[in-house]
């Protein structure tokens, strides 16, 4: 479904299952009320949305609070070479976004690997460098939190210069880190990394997998909530079918005692999904890395310029994603990259 064939209707629901789903027994009845319309609208429209304009509907758990180590990382690879590396970088579980873009830096993925990883990040991202035979490679990892969470506009409400305040923090990911998982928060988390079901109560057949009540499964999963372990519980669109057919990476040279007034000014732009203090190297001067997603490039560049408008930092470059190798959810506590570890070890003689 394109969104120009979208009706108004439809433009709400997505604009509300991006933000929140109810973590109740009956979350569709209690998301078509706050609407304005009725259960059984509300999921045939959903029905009719999966699988095109909504990518999943499932929990978005911080990595780094629930103990995994993850970054940005930065690839240099031969062009004519690139599509097959990108093969071999997917191979491991734990990337989840991979794309080509207009930089000599020319593949950027993002990575996590679980805090029993046989390799660490550090080790895997070398070895991944080897086998991809990487002119160089670079782990851009996180510093400093300043946003994250993509919402998209598609009611088209807000302007480039539009702000608002980030719902998850610096802060909040760093208490959270301090709070060790139990094995029944991790059975929990193994459910809510599902894809919710359309019927009217989708979390009591996950529930009675690990044999508790639903009310003891929400109460659990608005435990992680509250701890900062889990941001949401929401919908994740897919960008292009929603009329986001362009996402650029704005990145910035920012003067390192001036990073986090800067980072938190960047990072309440509304248009901004993602903004980050991430490591410089010789070949690489930028610091803070802004996210933005745009119906075209024109309207990227647009909130890219009120950002520098507003900031006063003009020393920026704009990375857009020029091909998708990968795109997906991470899956926390499952066997998947444990075995990618050892046949890699065992291919390699680890």
């Amino acid at each position: 479904m394109s969104v120009d064939l979208m009706d108004a209707l439809d433009k709400e629901i997505l604009d509300a299952v991006q933000k929140d789903i109810p973590l109740v027994a009956e979350p569709y009845k209690a998301l078509a009320e706050k609407i304005g319309t009725t259960e059984e609208t509300l999921l045939e429209r959903l029905r009719g949305m999966k699988g095109d304009v909504i990518r999943q509907m499932s929990a978005i758990f911080d990595t780094k609070a629930l103990g995994y180590k993850s970054s940005l990382v930065a690839a240099r690879i031969a062009p004519e070479k690139l599509d097959e590396m990108a093969r071999i970088f997917n191979q491991h579980p734990g990337i989840t976004h991979n794309y080509k873009r207009n930089h000599d830096f020319n593949l950027w993925f993002t990575i996590a690997v679980p805090p029993n990883s046989r390799f660490g990040l550090e080790k895997t991202v070398e070895i991944l460098g080897e086998m991809a035979q990487v002119e160089s490679i670079r782990i851009l990892p996180t510093l400093k939190l300043f946003k994250i969470g993509v919402q998209l506009d598609v009611k088209k409400e807000s302007e480039a210069n539009d702000k608002a305040a980030p719902n998850y923090t610096e802060e909040m990911r760093q208490a959270a880190m301090q709070i060790p998982l139990t094995e029944t928060d991790i059975k929990v988390i193994l459910q809510l990394q599902k894809d919710l079901p359309f019927v009217s109560r989708p979390f009591d057949d996950w529930a009675k997998e690990i044999g508790i009540s639903t009310e003891e499964l929400l109460e659990h999963a608005n435990t992680l909530v509250s701890r900062g372990q889990m941001r949401r519980f929401s919908a994740v669109l897919n960008h292009r079918k929603a009329g986001f057919r362009a996402n650029g990476m704005g990145v910035w040279n920012v003067p390192a005692d001036q990073a986090d007034e800067i980072g938190l000014k960047m990072g309440s732009f509304r248009a901004v999904s993602h903004c980050y203090l991430r490591p410089t190297y010789p070949d690489w001067k930028y610091n803070i890395f802004t996210m933005v997603h745009g119906r075209d490039m024109e309207e990227c560049e647009a909130i890219l310029q009120a950002i520098e408008d507003e900031t006063g930092i003009t020393d920026r470059i704009v990375l857009y994603s020029t091909k998708e190798y990968k795109k997906t959810r991470v899956s926390y506590f499952t066997p998947e990259i444990y075995e990618w570890e050892e046949k890699v070890a065992e291919q390699l003689g680890l």
